[in-house]
């Protein structure tokens, strides 16, 4: 009986310290932990991330008109062959050649053109020599005509052969310059300066008059021939400068030659002639393609500040702007012209605005943020989190 009481004793005993013990754990637990309150009021006064800030800068920029349009030569000539039924003997010229006005572009084989021109010449000069003994008849005739010697009939003859005598001559000088031009063309020559764009002639070939041999761009000289709205046809001239970008994003300068005095009225565009001069120069720019271009319309003032600054959100272009708290606010702009690394917002931003540069992307609305010392002059470096400090 003793023995029971003295179990029970110690277990009660156990009991009151185990339970001393537990309440003296949740009092020291309540203690270390601050309520939820307390733990984000500390969160929110931590900075979110380190950033650097830049201000607004003025600028001058370029107004253009873009416009979208094909490159084609401004002129190109067709070279072909004026003799018929000769064998092409040389060709002298491949596509791309720069050729002057009057170079020889191929020959002909000119043999039979020789031989038809020294037949010419025989028959001249057996025409001159009838015309000759035609003549002396004929005068002395016109001599004897006061003795009566002769019939007026007789006469007449003799006058008359004199006149066939003298075509006749007419006829084979004619035929002879026939034949020499033929031998001259016998060369085939450039017609202008410029650049072979095309070339069908083959040697050996017996081509007929007419028939093409070579294409030519005239003077080297390209254009593109832009294609224009009615309603942006207005702030265009003929001498404005424009860039234009091949495919390749090669980027060449023309000024504008023309523009076209109707409006395509399935398109309601016009076409703007833009000459881009020395096709060879401009290496990247060939005839057929499609490019993009823009006009120099002017310059005016704008408000850039680095392209990282602009952060796309929901739609919408945005800018963080820090305030005197180092709290930001986002501010929506838009987005305009670009040169270089920077871009022109426009919107409700003032100029002595302070705007994230480096670490906008990580922001929200409202965040806090430490300003780095460092300057902003590298926009594109990444930004710290301060949480991971």
């Amino acid at each position: 009986m003793r023995t029971s009481k003295r179990t029970l004793l110690i277990v009660l005993a156990l009991v009151v310290v185990a339970a001393i013990g537990a309440a003296l754990a949740l009092r020291g637990k309540g203690e270390a932990t601050p309520p939820k309150d307390a733990r984000a009021e500390a969160a929110a006064a931590r900075p979110a991330v380190t950033v650097t800030v830049a201000t607004p800068e003025p600028a001058e920029l370029d107004v253009t008109l873009g416009a979208n349009g094909n490159i084609a030569a401004w002129q190109e000539a067709s070279v072909g062959s004026e003799s018929s039924g000769l064998r092409l003997a040389e060709v002298r010229v491949n596509v791309g050649d720069r050729v002057r006005k009057g170079q020889v572009l191929a020959t002909f084989s000119g043999e039979t053109v020789a031989a038809d021109v020294a037949q010419a010449k025989a028959a001249l000069a057996e025409a001159r020599a009838t015309a000759a003994d035609a003549a002396g008849n004929a005068a002395r005739a016109r001599t004897l005509s006061q003795t009566g010697a002769l019939s007026q009939q007789q006469i007449n003859q003799y006058q008359t052969a004199e006149q066939t005598a003298k075509a006749r001559v007419e006829a084979a000088e004619a035929s002879l310059a026939a034949q020499q031009v033929r031998n001259r063309n016998t060369q085939v020559l450039a017609p202008d300066d410029g650049v072979i764009s095309s070339r069908t002639a083959t040697v050996g070939s017996v081509v007929g008059a007419g028939t093409e041999l070579f294409k030519l761009i005239r003077q080297g000289r390209l254009e593109w021939r832009a294609e224009v709205g009615a309603a942006e046809l207005g702030k265009l001239s003929v001498g404005m400068p424009a860039t234009i970008t091949a495919p390749g994003g090669t980027r060449v300068t023309g000024r504008v030659r023309s523009i076209a005095p109707t409006v395509d009225a399935q398109t309601r565009n016009a076409l703007v002639y833009v000459d881009i001069p020395d096709v060879q120069a401009n290496t990247g720019v060939k005839a057929g393609m499609f490019s993009r271009g823009e006009f120099l319309l002017g310059k005016s003032e704008a408000l850039t500040v680095p392209q990282v600054a602009v952060v796309p959100r929901d739609g919408f272009n945005t800018v963080m702007v820090l305030q005197p708290d180092q709290h930001v606010r986002q501010v929506r702009v838009e987005a305009g012209r670009r040169v270089g690394d920077r871009i022109e917002v426009r919107g409700e931003l003032a100029k002595d605005a302070r705007v994230v540069v480096a670490g906008a992307g990580f922001l929200n609305d409202g965040d806090l943020v430490r300003v780095s010392d460092a300057p902003a002059a590298n926009p594109t470096a990444g930004a710290t989190p301060a949480a991971a400090k």
